[in-house]
């Protein structure tokens, strides 16, 4: 068997605050709008919203998003709205970290 990530998907209660933040802050194309559905183009991933309910465990999954130039791209989500830590150095990366409107964490760096 060979398995490919293709989708990931969040569970959310508010459809209109996790669109907005996926495609005007963090810049995704909408590529799928349905009714309780939205899927966005991740550069090789779908990053796709549910209508519903999420029951994150103690330590909950995080989105790893890659850029070149990390503090080029923290001060863009920042001018978007975004909530983003300071710049994290350490074991050969950068990387800095935010989350989205449901508390669901994300980090942009620029490991390969």
């Amino acid at each position: 068997m060979n398995l490919s990530m293709r989708r990931i998907v969040l569970f959310t209660k508010d459809m209109p605050g996790m669109t907005a933040f996926y495609r005007d802050v963090l810049g995704l194309r909408l590529r799928k709008d349905e009714k309780g559905w939205k899927e966005f183009d991740a550069n090789g991933c779908v990053i796709a919203l549910h209508n519903g309910t999420s029951e994150v465990g103690r330590r909950p999954p995080k989105i790893g998003f890659w850029a070149a130039d990390i503090a080029a791209a923290r001060q863009e989500l920042i001018r978007r709205g975004a909530k983003m830590s300071k710049l994290i150095e350490g074991a050969g990366l950068v990387r800095c970290e935010g989350k989205d409107p449901d508390g669901n964490p994300f980090s942009v760096s620029d490991r390969q």
